[in-house]
Order: C-alpha cells, then structure tokens, then sequence
C-alpha cells in the first residue's frame, strides 16, 4: 500500500488499515520445574497411565515429533541398547536415543501389556479392533495432543504446552539432533553427549 501511495495511486492509505494481532511466534519451552510437575501427572497405577508417562518421557528425552512417535512399533525400539531410528521429515533417517529414565518407564508400560499388538502406543478408548497386527489400536496424534493438553491442565502450567513444546524443551536442553550434522561423529558418541547433556533425564 505505501508503495502505491508514492506512486501517487488512490488507494486506501495504510495507517486506515487495522490488522489482527497474531500470536507471538517465539519458541516457547518448559522449564525444569513446569517439566518435572508435568511429566509428574500421569496416574501410573494403571495401565493407560503408565502409556501416557511413557510417551512422555519419551517425547522429552527424544524430541521426536508426535507423527513419529505414534508411527513407533514395539520392535523397532531397542530398550537394552536404549536407541532407534526414525525416518523424519524429507525422508530423512537419524537415530534416536532414549534416556535411562524414559526406559524405565517405557519397559514398565510395555511389561503391563498384555496384547500383542505391533505399535509401541495403543489407545483405550472406544472398542478394540484387534486386526492382525493391531493397526487400529495404534495412538494417533490427535489422542496425544489431547493427552498432553489433560496434563498440562492438571499440572496448572502457565503457559499452554504441546508435544511441539516438549520437543522445544528438548532441543533447549540439549538437542542431539545438530550433532548429528557431523558425519564424523559416531552413534556411541552421540549416546554419550545426550546422556552428558540431556540433564533431566539422569
């Protein structure tokens, strides 16, 4: 608009023009006390609680995206070695590693299971469709979101925390991930800078 102004063009001039207030587009991430009262919430005396601390856990110590983590079989995690891989945006593959924490409570949830089901998260809501490989029990995306929205409001956090911010909370703690630019630095290498740096999760 104020280039068609100095153009002298009859236009409507831009100080008449009111635009909407967007929302701030500043990463947001929790800290270390937020975290602990979040990843607190779960009731894990049964057996969908401890699903939902695991994914928790999992979602902070991995920073992987919520489509990653409901894409997750159970024989694609490696709990003794506590790493995986992923294929990511673009078709990319990286490893992924667990902290001792997230495989405590990832084996605890996993030991309670008493289906056979190939996807590492089901869900527990609605009626069972146990397909061959349990495809449709599988958790979407959607069910975390609104898994972690539940918590968030039970932890009474200040600020309105999605899987996207524990993945921002991640990658403030110490995001792997950058690492594994270098092509040099190996997967052993890389397990001990997350275990080094990934404080919240010793």
């Amino acid at each position: 608009m104020r280039y068609l102004v100095r153009k002298d063009l009859k236009v409507v001039t831009p100080d008449k023009i009111e635009l909407p207030k967007t929302e701030s587009r500043s990463l947001k991430f929790l800290d270390r006390d937020q975290l602990d009262r979040l990843l607190g919430q779960p009731d894990v005396s049964s057996e969908r609680g401890l699903r939902d601390k695991a994914l928790l856990e999992m979602l902070f110590s991995t920073g992987l995206r919520v489509s990653e983590l409901c894409r997750l079989n159970r024989e694609q995690v490696n709990l003794q070695r506590g790493e995986f891989g992923v294929i990511g945006k673009g078709g990319r593959a990286r490893v992924v590693f667990l902290s001792d924490r997230a495989k405590i409570w990832l084996e605890k949830y996993l030991t309670k299971r008493a289906d056979s089901f190939a996807p590492l998260f089901i869900r527990y809501a609605g009626n069972q469709e146990p397909t061959i490989n349990g495809e449709k029990m599988r958790l979407t995306p959607r069910s975390v979101q609104r898994a972690v929205d539940k918590y968030v409001r039970k932890a009474r956090l200040p600020v309105k925390a999605s899987p996207h911010v524990l993945r921002h909370s991640f990658a403030t703690d110490k995001n792997v991930a950058t690492t594994q630019i270098y092509t040099h630095v190996t997967n052993a290498q890389l397990k001990d800078v997350h275990k080094s740096f990934h404080s919240g999760n010793k």
